[in-house]
């Protein structure tokens, strides 16, 4: 289902960017009293207009509704959510790593400096 609305929402939004290219700007008209009187034949006497200013209008309606339904679907789909907030998709990923034991993790040593920079720690068996 959430496949068959992914295509209608793909469709409904190349329809809308060809409505709106299709259609004439504010400005348009103002040739048309200049000798191209002809430039509406296409669709009629009357022009397009009110047909694609329709049909945008019911594509727009149809893209609105496409896109709450799939941000329904993600949100159903979403699972969980981890304590930072996050949206967990995939539980197989939540694993828990292994612990190693803290006798495993190296530990590092702060060895004392001498000279001018006592603030700043150093590893042991590196030469300053």
């Amino acid at each position: 289902m959430e496949t068959v609305i992914v295509v209608v929402h793909v469709i409904v939004a190349v329809a809308i960017i060809g409505l709106v290219l299709l259609q004439q700007g504010k400005g348009a008209d103002a040739g048309a009293s200049f000798g191209s009187g002809s430039s509406q034949t296409v669709f009629g006497a009357s022009g397009g207009g009110n047909f694609l200013v329709r049909a945008t209008t019911v594509a727009a309606a149809i893209f609105f509704a496409t896109s709450l339904s799939l941000a329904i679907f993600a949100k159903s789909n979403a699972g969980f959510a981890s304590p930072d907030g996050i949206p967990i998709i995939n539980q197989d990923l939540l694993q828990e790593l292994p612990s190693a034991p803290a006798s495993d993790v190296p530990q590092l040593e702060v060895a004392p400096v001498s000279g001018d920079n006592q603030d700043v720690p150093s590893l042991p068996g590196v030469d300053n």
